[in-house]
């Protein structure tokens, strides 16, 4: 029986987590991976500052792995801060970081954005290029004649007694991908409809939203407010941040295209 949860026949589709990648990769589709807050939003400031930057994702040896790129690991984001260096602290990047490699681990985007096939046409979209993202969507669905998906990435619950953290749906990744999928070409699926009538109706109090959400509140708490106000600033660049192999055809980094 035909699979009745990928939203055929419709061209533009939206999904949660690292299960929609995995699907949305099989099916052949192009992908955008949407985590507001904040792994998209530092990858997209990254390549705009011009760093190299490795996704990588919360398994595996990540020292070792910054070894074998010769690149530098970013570490928490209070760690970074009082080493002076970048994390997924979206503003944490800058000019002086051009030029520089980069291993930037997170549980939801990185994750993501490494479960799908290698040869997948993988997007990282957000707030910050939302047109942008959109358009090189657009553009490469034509050129090859291929669905879209824009997978939310959403958060994980805490573990509780060794228990599986579950994916945890989030306003600001369900918003950014209706932001986004409101500028795509094509026949749209309930899925994605429905996404888009919620980024429209919370357009004019779309920074109270999600400053005010669970994600939003978590950063605050924290000190990382600034990482909230910064993710929220519409269309600031039009670099698109796309998962691309390096020149051995063994590890993947972040390249990005540009509008």
């Amino acid at each position: 029986m035909e699979n009745i949860f990928n939203q055929a026949p419709f061209q533009c589709r939206m999904d949660w987590g690292e299960r929609g990648v995995i699907e949305a990769s099989n099916r052949g589709d192009i992908i955008i991976v949407v985590d507001v807050l904040s792994f998209s939003s530092a990858i997209t400031n990254a390549v705009h500052q011009g760093a190299i930057v490795y996704p990588f994702p919360k398994t595996g040896d990540i020292q070792e792995f910054g070894k074998l790129v010769n690149a530098k690991v970013c570490l928490g984001r209070i760690e970074s801060q009082e080493a002076g260096v970048p994390s997924l602290s979206a503003p944490s990047f800058n000019k002086s970081h051009k030029g520089e490699k980069f291993v930037l681990s997170s549980r939801n985007g990185a994750t993501c954005v490494m479960a799908s096939k290698k040869d997948s046409n993988i997007l990282i979209g957000c707030l910050l290029n939302v047109s942008s993202v959109a358009s090189v969507a657009n553009k490469i669905q034509k050129e090859k004649n291929l669905n879209i998906t824009v997978v939310a990435c959403g958060e994980r619950w805490n573990s509780i007694n060794g228990e599986v953290r579950e994916l945890r749906p989030c306003v600001e990744d369900y918003l950014g991908a209706g932001a986004i999928l409101k500028l795509l070409e094509g026949t749209k699926s309930p899925e994605a409809r429905v996404c888009i009538c919620a980024f429209e109706n919370s357009r004019q109090n779309l920074a109270g939203l999600i400053t005010d959400s669970s994600s939003g509140r978590e950063l605050a708490a924290k000190g990382f407010l600034g990482d909230v106000t910064f993710s929220l600033q519409n269309d600031l660049f039009k670099e698109i941040p796309i998962l691309t192999k390096d020149e051995k055809g063994q590890v993947f980094f972040v390249d990005y295209l540009k509008k």
